[in-house]
């Protein structure tokens, strides 16, 4: 899968936990492999995603942060 063919899940401006609770419904359709990018302006998120992967399974592949956001590959596991 190409970098463009993979869904980015827009969760900025929702505050902790809703990024989390968020991302677990949009993946819980997806099969093992498949990807996803979560984008959140939540500070914690830095937290709360790499423990969400953890907890249940998934692989965060990428982490990008930028002034005002953080970006998320995550690959379900």
């Amino acid at each position: 899968m190409s970098e463009e063919q993979i869904p980015v899940l827009d969760l900025r401006g929702l505050k902790c936990p809703l990024p989390v609770l968020k991302a677990r419904k949009s993946m819980q359709p997806m099969k093992a492999g498949e990807k996803i990018w979560l984008e959140t302006t939540d500070p914690l998120a830095v937290i709360d995603v790499p423990a969400f992967c953890n907890e249940n399974g998934h692989h965060l592949l990428e982490t990008v942060e930028s002034a005002d956001q953080h970006r998320f590959l995550i690959e379900r596991g």
